[in-house]
């Protein structure tokens, strides 16, 4: 079965999963059929979606018309045969009980035809031992939506022991059809990849509070502002729901063993029925106001203990093969709004000084949780990383596309293949993020300045001739997922980006150059979006990030047409910020690259990350740049502002 052949999409549960997931499917012009045991349960779910549409129409995210054709998509029932007798695909989200999603399986066997697949939306449990009560484990697979679905991207999709690739292939572009980015968990392990990292998270948050070590005040202001999650971990435990994440606890205790025991500070709550904002009150009251997180109570001790915690998962999850470092950290980002990934946090931090606080741990305590991976002792150990290997000295990376140095505070990536016109191959791709990695992890540098080796070409796009040695659609998809985790490293970073574009700058080149901050370009330089002459399309992030720039309608000039433009004609389009002589270009990029290394690194990084928010939703955009607009007020930096301003001099900047 393809995608296409998908009409009906049965959705069994009405409650705020279930709801969310048939709005998604129903938006993206499947009929959905919403099923739950009581009619009062389901007619609940479906006003959720009307009053859910109508918003989006109201905001203008989508228009009336749309969201009433969405509404009449939605058929609500409580029989179940009727539900799922004509369905290709069935979601299941009934509550997180073994024993009930069972029974509801056994139950829909006997209802859905020969050829649907079933699909879980459990966040932990095996998807192995669900689908062997059914006669189709082979069309069974774990279909994980993050909540709200209809504004969380990530879906994992999660192959049980018996699963079929064609399955779990079907249900990623089912995922990709509803507008989410689906990641692939490859081994059915409890947590799967995202709540087996938070889930572990909040438990050791608990356990310090729990033992005496933290304050909720301490873990929290660690959390939100210096690791730089969204939200403190006890108020996530609250958003999350307290009594989830203890019976998340408990299963993982039963299969993986005493490494995830159950704060009782968790229990406790759980049983006091305090199980966060659902019910006004966890570990805050949400009766009368929003959680008070102070912004400087954060403790260096805290932050090393929690990050070990969840080096030690991410570690654990690479060990058994269920996910790559890569596919862990876009999983949380975008799953649990983690600014960077955990393995990247990781990364940072050291991993020698996250196994060290490890065992430090366990030999005081004696913890199981405290035990490190082995794979974890031995990237420790051996002076690497999660992405990339270092020595004693620092990242130590052999180059052969590309050329890195630091100039001052200026870390300089400079394309290296001239001989190619510095097209892009997968070579390229690879040592190109590994050289961001080197520059991430360099105190040091405070910009990155992105430029093409000579004057011919920045980038002439991707080399045609090496990547052309596979047709295979899958492996196609994959490179193309490849180069827009690799550019997108660029809007991530927490440092402005510049590209000094000299020459061609046409295609995958372009796409590099649209993920800079700002562009500063030569007068001779050419740019374009040739890939519709090819029948192909921009797919390294073409299509979504240069309209984010021009605009939709420039954007679309600049693709459909694929014609070449000149840097005047980019620069009016609003694409190019600077066009300069041919013969300074070098030093004008440069020096833009150095003004911006001075500026304010704290609110620099927060601004890139409100805009970067502020794309998907305005809502969540402003209140990004409201919450770094109140921690921005307690730090150095803004004094030295203050002083320099009232003493006519230029700030220091410190990143304090």
């Amino acid at each position: 079965m393809d995608v296409e052949d998908i009409e009906t999409i049965a959705v069994l549960g009405a409650g705020s999963m279930g709801h969310g997931i048939a709005e998604v499917a129903a938006l993206a012009g499947f009929d959905v059929t919403l099923r739950d045991i009581k009619e009062e349960f389901v007619q609940q779910g479906y006003e959720q979606i009307e009053w859910s549409l109508e918003k989006l129409a109201d905001n203008d995210q989508i228009s009336h018309d749309e969201a009433e054709a969405a509404l009449a998509r939605v058929t609500p029932l409580v029989d179940l045969e009727a539900a799922v007798g004509d369905a290709e695909f069935v979601v299941e989200t009934v509550p997180e009980k073994m024993d009930l999603k069972k029974n509801v399986y056994r139950e829909v066997e006997q209802h859905a035809p020969d050829d649907a697949v079933f699909a879980t939306n459990t966040s932990s449990l095996s998807v192995t031992e669900l689908s062997e009560v059914t006669d189709r484990p082979e069309q069974f697979c774990g279909m994980h939506f993050f909540n709200p679905p209809i504004r969380m991207q990530l879906v994992e999709v999660i192959s049980g022991a018996h699963t079929h690739e064609e399955t779990l292939e079907l249900t990623e572009d089912l995922a990709r059809a509803m507008g989410k980015t689906p990641v692939r968990v490859h081994e059915d392990e409890p947590g799967f990849v995202v709540n087996r990292v938070l889930i572990p998270l909040l438990n050791e948050a608990a356990w310090m509070v729990h033992e005496g070590d933290a304050t909720i005040d301490e873990v929290d202001s660690t959390v939100k502002y210096d690791v730089g999650l969204p939200m403190g971990a006890f108020e996530l435990a609250d958003q999350v729901g307290i009594d989830i994440a203890v019976d998340v606890l408990h299963y993982m205790h039963e299969v993986l063993g005493d490494a995830y025991e159950p704060c009782p500070l968790l229990e406790e709550k759980a049983d006091a029925g305090e199980l966060g904002q659902k019910v006004g009150e966890g570990f805050y009251d949400y009766e009368e106001s929003e959680p008070e997180i102070p912004t400087n109570a954060g403790r260096e001790d805290v932050e090393s203990r929690l990050v070990a915690v969840m080096a030690n998962e991410v570690a654990k999850l690479v060990d058994a093969d269920v996910a790559e470092p890569e596919v862990i950290d876009e999983a949380l980002m975008l799953g649990a709004g983690f600014p960077e990934g955990p393995a990247k946090l990781a990364d940072e931090h050291g991993l020698l000084d996250l196994y060290e606080t490890l065992a430090d741990r366990h030999n005081t305590t004696g913890a199981a949780r405290y035990a490190a991976n082995e794979h974890l002792v031995h990237l420790a150990t051996s002076g690497e990383y999660f992405h990339h290997e270092v020595s004693e000295e620092g990242i130590e990376q052999s180059f052969n596309t590309v050329s890195v140095d630091v100039e001052g505070r200026v870390g300089h990536v400079e394309l290296d293949r001239q001989h190619r016109m510095n097209t892009i191959s997968e070579e390229l791709l690879d040592e190109f993020e590994t050289a961001v990695d080197v520059l991430e992890a360099d105190d040091a540098v405070r910009a990155i300045l992105v430029t093409g080796a000579g004057s011919e070409a920045f980038s002439a796009g991707a080399d045609v001739q090496s990547m052309a040695g596979s047709a295979d659609p899958v492996d196609a998809v994959e490179l193309s997922r490849k180069g827009q985790r690799v550019f997108g490293r660029l809007e991530e970073s927490d440092h402005p980006v510049v590209a000094g574009i000299d020459g061609y700058c046409l295609g995958g080149g372009m796409e590099l150059a649209t993920c800079a901050d700002l562009r500063v370009a030569s007068v001779r330089s050419t740019f374009g979006q040739p890939e519709h002459n090819l029948g192909l399309l921009p797919g390294w992030g073409g299509t979504q990030r240069l309209r984010h720039v021009v605009g939709e309608g420039r954007a679309k000039e600049i693709i459909f047409t694929g014609e070449r433009f000149d840097a005047e004609t980019m620069a009016e389009y609003g694409f190019v910020n600077r066009v300069v002589g041919n013969d300074e270009l070098e030093d004008e990029a440069m020096d833009l690259a150095t003004n911006l290394a001075a500026g304010p690194p704290i609110a620099q990084r927060y601004t890139k990350r409100a805009m970067r928010v502020g794309r998907e939703s305005t809502e969540a955009g402003l209140e990004a740049e409201a919450q770094a607009f109140g921690q921005l007020m307690n730090t150095e930096d803004l004094m030295e502002g203050i002083t320099a301003f009232m003493g006519d001099r230029e700030p220091e900047f410190e990143g304090e």
